[in-house]
């Protein structure tokens, strides 16, 4: 009982790690990976350095986002950071 008594503290601070930082962070790159994995022709993009595109083609691992000038630039897919508006309509 008294092992118990002075596990708790621990026990405690685990369970709050867990919900505080632990879970919060699974559940941010779980939407994330569905997002790039989501990804469609047309798609405008934001990517992880900033700069905004249009997706113009897609490979398993990367993709091919159209800028304003009119030049496309290859990345990898996992460079993706946000869809700002998607063909979808999502």
């Amino acid at each position: 009982m008294e092992t118990l008594i002075g596990l708790s503290p621990f026990i405690l601070m685990f369970v709050l790690f867990y919900f505080l930082l632990i879970r919060p962070n699974q559940k941010r790159q779980k939407a994330v990976q569905n997002m790039q994995s989501n990804l469609q022709k047309g798609d405008k993009i934001v990517t992880i350095g900033g700069l905004h595109g249009i997706v113009d083609a897609i490979d398993e691992g990367k993709v091919v986002i159209k800028c304003g000038d009119g030049s496309r630039l290859t990345y990898d897919r996992a460079a993706i950071r946000d869809v700002v508006e998607s063909v979808g309509g999502n």
